[in-house]
């Protein structure tokens, strides 16, 4: 057998180190960063880390729609909607995802989701362990997701990108360096646009 035939590409999905940095600079590319208050920033920020602490293995496009599931506790975002297959396969649909230009994304939680009082709690009780970890940093960077080691590859990706968004939000808001609490007392003496 020739060597050609035997030879399986060592990384077919073209995930190294070049494709790597080559993705980080494309997604970046596609960041628009306003200022924003602190406020909307631990919103934007927790939204996003929920949505990319759920499975899923394609690359997200700018403004385009997900659809968050959740089934045996753990959450799936998918290309495709419920109307398109029966939702037993992904579990419970949880709402409509859509990445923003600025790398944050949204979440529109479905009417059902929004009366599951069992994922209500657990997003409140998440939202509560977030808050009170934005409280005890230092300054607000310290929350910012860098580099993630546990995320998976386009996860791990799209919130570094995140991390730059916000950084560069923060400094046209003027709240770089700053912790939670006098981040807060600056928008209020400032109107942030």
């Amino acid at each position: 057998m020739s060597q050609s035939h035997s030879q399986k590409s060592p990384n077919p999905q073209g995930k190294g180190g070049t494709t790597e940095i080559a993705l980080l600079s494309e997604i970046r590319s596609f960041a628009v960063a306003p200022a924003k208050t602190v406020t909307q920033i631990a919103s934007e920020l927790f939204t996003a880390l929920f949505i990319l602490g759920s499975e899923f293995s394609f690359k997200p496009v700018v403004e385009k729609s997900y659809s968050l599931y959740r089934k045996n506790g753990r959450f799936r975002l998918s290309l495709i909607s419920p109307s398109e297959w029966r939702c037993s396969t992904f579990g419970e649909y949880i709402g409509q995802c859509e990445l923003q230009c600025d790398m944050s994304w949204s979440l529109e939680l479905s009417k059902e989701a929004q009366h599951d009082a069992e994922l209500m709690d657990y997003i409140e009780e998440k939202r509560a362990a977030f808050d009170q970890r934005m409280e005890m940093a230092q300054n607000i960077e310290q929350m910012l997701p860098q580099y993630i080691p546990t995320l998976p590859y386009y996860q791990r990706a799209f919130a570094s990108a995140l991390a730059s968004s916000l950084a560069i939000s923060m400094r046209k808001s003027g709240i770089d360096g700053l912790n939670y609490q006098n981040a807060k007392a600056h928008c209020l003496s400032v109107d942030v646009d």
